[in-house]
């Protein structure tokens, strides 16, 4: 990993060191330091941890939840077989966490887009579907009718914006939909309630 060529690299600087070569000792110095060592170690674990991608143990934690209410209901009610009813059936368990986690469990959330035809026209016009999410933060661009084809078009990016930042809308890109919602013959603030 980043520590076995940190050391190699150590190593190198060393020998260079000993020849007295300008900016070596510092260098030597800075990647020798133990806070440098400790941030890679940290980084090193971080980048096994992102590796392993971990997956949820089940998908349907809510339904459990409601069927182990159900066993207990039929169990002798102790003081603990109460309270634990009690707390599954609690609302900030049951329609906040638990729900929570099942969405999460089941959402794949990488944008899934339909398979291109296989007979596309060489003269046809490209598309490219864009998918960003605003957080109430105003998307960074403006939009006006094209003189000519009437299309709606993506009139200026501004720069630092969340469209800019994207790298993903340019000047002159046709919006044909906005969040599901054909543009075609909308007006241009008609497209921007949407947005």
């Amino acid at each position: 990993g980043v520590s076995h060529v940190l050391t190699l690299v150590l190593q190198e600087l060393s020998l260079l060191c000993k020849r007295d070569v300008n900016g070596v000792g510092m260098l030597y110095d800075l990647l020798k330091s133990h806070w440098l060592q400790a941030l890679l170690k940290i980084y090193e674990c971080l980048q096994h941890y992102l590796g392993k991608r971990p997956t949820p143990v089940m998908l349907q934690a809510h339904a459990l939840a409601r069927e182990v209410v159900e066993l207990l209901r039929e169990a002798p009610q102790s003081g603990e077989i109460k309270e634990l009813r009690r707390l599954l059936r609690a609302p900030h368990l049951k329609a906040a966490l638990l729900s929570a986690h099942d969405t999460v469990a089941q959402k794949d959330f990488e944008p899934v887009l339909p398979p291109l035809p296989d007979n596309i026209p060489e003269n046809e016009e490209a598309m490219r579907i864009v998918c960003l999410v605003k957080n109430n933060q105003p998307l960074g661009a403006t939009i006006k009718r094209h003189e000519i084809t009437g299309d709606i078009t993506v009139a200026r990016v501004i720069h630092g914006g969340l469209a800019d930042r994207s790298g993903l809308l340019y000047a002159g890109d046709k919006l044909v939909e906005v969040n599901g919602v054909p543009v075609e013959g909308l007006e241009p603030e008609q497209v921007i309630n949407i947005l």
